[in-house]
This record gives C-alpha cells, structure tokens and sequence, in this order.
C-alpha cells in the first residue's frame, strides 16, 4: 500500500486491518483520505484508526473527523427525538431507518458513520396523518412539482421529502422499502410488526430486517453509489448480529438473492479471507462498480457507473413506465414547466 493507489479497495485493506497503514507514504496516505472522504467513511475510518502511530498530520486530519462525526451522530439522534415529539401523539409506530438506527441502537455500524437525512418507516394506513402533524411541525415540501409530488404519492415507498423550516435537516417518510414499481414487495407490515422498541418509544428493524434493509437499498434499487459504505454496514452487522434466520428473512420479503450478494459483496471486500470461493464474474462487475475511485478520491470507470445508473432505473420500474417517466422529466426540463 505504500504509494498512490488505483481504486476503493486501498480504502477497504484499511478497514479491515488498520495495521496496514503503517507501509504507507505520502502519497498512499492522501490517496486513502481522499477515497475515504468521497465514500463518505472517513470517521468509520478514523475510528478504525484510533490509537494507531499515524503522521502527525494524519492524526490530526483523523482527529477533526471523529469530532465531526461524534457531532453528525448528536445531531442525528437530536433530530430523530423531534420526530419522535412531533408524532407521539399519534401512537403510530416510527421505525428509524439506516444511519440514525444504528447510532440510535449503539451499533458498530454507527461507529463513525457519516448521516445524512432521517428515514423513518410508518404504517402506510397512517401516511396522510403523519404527513399533517410533521407539516404542523414545522417541516416544509423540498419538492413543490406537482408532477414529482404526484410521482411519489403514486409510485413510490416514501412521501415527498421533507426540510424543517429552522433546523434544516431533511426527513425521508417511508412506507415500505422498495418502490412501489419494483419487481419485488417487501412485506412493510412484517418490518413494522418485527421492529424492536427503543427506550425512547421510537423502533429500529428487527436484526434480520436491517441486513434486508441494507441490501435492498444497495443491490434491488440503486445505482451502487455509496456502495462501499452500504457493504461496510452489512458486514458490522453480520459481525453483530449474526446469520441465522437471516435466508429465510430475505426470501419471506423477495429479497434472497438481493441478501446473498450483498454477503458475498461485503466479505470479498471486508473479510477476504471468509469469503470462500472466488467472486463470480457477476460479482466482480458489482465490486468493480463499488470501488470506482482513483488516489484523488474520483469517480472512475463512468461506462459501469453509467450500466449501473440505468439497471436502477430498469429495477424501479418497467421499461414503459420508465420511458414515459423520463420522457416527462427532459420534456419539462426543457420547457420551463
């Protein structure tokens, strides 16, 4: 590891034995923070780091981060007790969701973990009314388009998203955890009813449930953007938790192949040594996609980003919605409306 590296995986050696470090020069040091800061990891690694013989600067780099960090996770759980306020008298379950779940839950996958919006996941009977109270308190639409307020409403497995007016932190409200256009439906009643209560009244997904969660997001609806801090959240909760009962998880909600090579994904990046056999060709296209950075922390190989980009879309929903639904956008774009 000593110079400039080529890719994300210099950042993964890393975080998976922070010894390593110790061969690297100048160089190989600012390659590594730069692809760290672009995935969105530099607390994650800055924890995994702690304690380590770093160059001074180095340590002090690593330092601000998890002060930044430490600051991101305070605001975070601030936001989701907002919520929690805003909508407590409803008694409706709100399940909190990615980033904030795990810090929230004291989880090893919160551990330096950059946040950005809340997501939370309610009962889709009650959407209309948790909409009015959070409206009430505060939160205003991000997006005022009709056609993209419509799109949501219709298609999709959350509400439009929301900014509060004074705090400026966006909430996601989510329904279920896959578009409604997808081929594959989740069972969002199971989410709820299996979700676990926290102290405060507000509920993270069951064990199981997060893994699911993690991997739908990452391989059944997006473009692998952020792929390796995804990955790097299923392996701490594998570490955590475990895999039993996690197959029979993934198939009740359609999800086992989804669940399967996210594993897989994670232990080639994270526990090689685990991962058993050698990644398939399908495998290591994904790996290739996730791990598009070169040593100044830039997005590369942009022919995968963009088959990636375009498998997304093809996920969310059918060829002809999709065409129509894109059609629409350039159309308005282009016209001003």
């Amino acid at each position: 590891m000593g110079g400039a590296v080529s890719d994300g995986r210099a950042l993964a050696a890393a975080l998976r034995d922070p010894a390593t470090v110790g061969a690297l020069d100048a160089d190989g040091w600012t390659s590594l923070i730069a692809i760290a800061r672009a995935e969105q990891m530099i607390g994650a690694l800055a924890h995994r780091l702690a304690g380590l013989p770093v160059p001074p600067a180095v340590a002090r780099l690593l330092g601000d981060a998890r002060a930044s960090a430490e600051q991101g996770r305070t605001a975070a759980l601030w936001e989701a007790e907002m919520a929690r306020r805003a909508l407590a008298p409803l008694g409706v379950p709100v399940v909190l969701l990615k980033g904030t779940a795990y810090v929230a839950a004291g989880l090893e996958a919160g551990v330096g973990r950059s946040i950005g919006d809340l997501d939370i996941l309610v009962p889709r009977t009650s959407l209309d009314t948790v909409e009015q109270v959070l409206l009430a308190a505060g939160w205003e639409w991000v997006k005022p388009d009709p056609y993209d307020d419509a799109y949501y409403r219709r298609w999709m497995h959350e509400l439009p998203p929301l900014i509060h007016r004074m705090r400026d932190r966006m909430i996601d409200v989510h329904h279920t955890i896959l578009p409604l256009t997808a081929r594959i439906a989740p069972d969002a009643d199971a989410l709820i009813a299996d979700s676990v209560a926290l102290n405060n009244g507000l509920r993270v997904l069951s064990p199981a449930d997060m893994i699911v969660h993690a991997a739908a997001h990452l391989i059944a609806d997006g473009d692998l953007a952020g792929g390796m801090r995804n990955l790097w959240d299923i392996h701490c909760l594998v570490r955590a938790f475990g895999t039993e009962g996690l197959a029979a998880r993934a198939a009740h909600h359609g999800l086992g192949v989804a669940v399967a090579r996210a594993m897989r994904l994670a232990a080639a990046l994270y526990e090689p040594e685990r991962a058993g056999e050698r990644p398939s060709t399908a495998d290591r296209l994904f790996l290739h996609r996730v791990t598009a950075r070169d040593g100044w922390g830039r997005a590369t190989r942009p022919g995968t980003r963009m088959a990636f980009y375009l498998r997304s879309h093809l996920l969310r929903m059918p060829p002809l919605m999709l065409a129509r639904h894109l059609w629409t956008k350039w159309r308005r774009g282009h016209s001003g409306l």
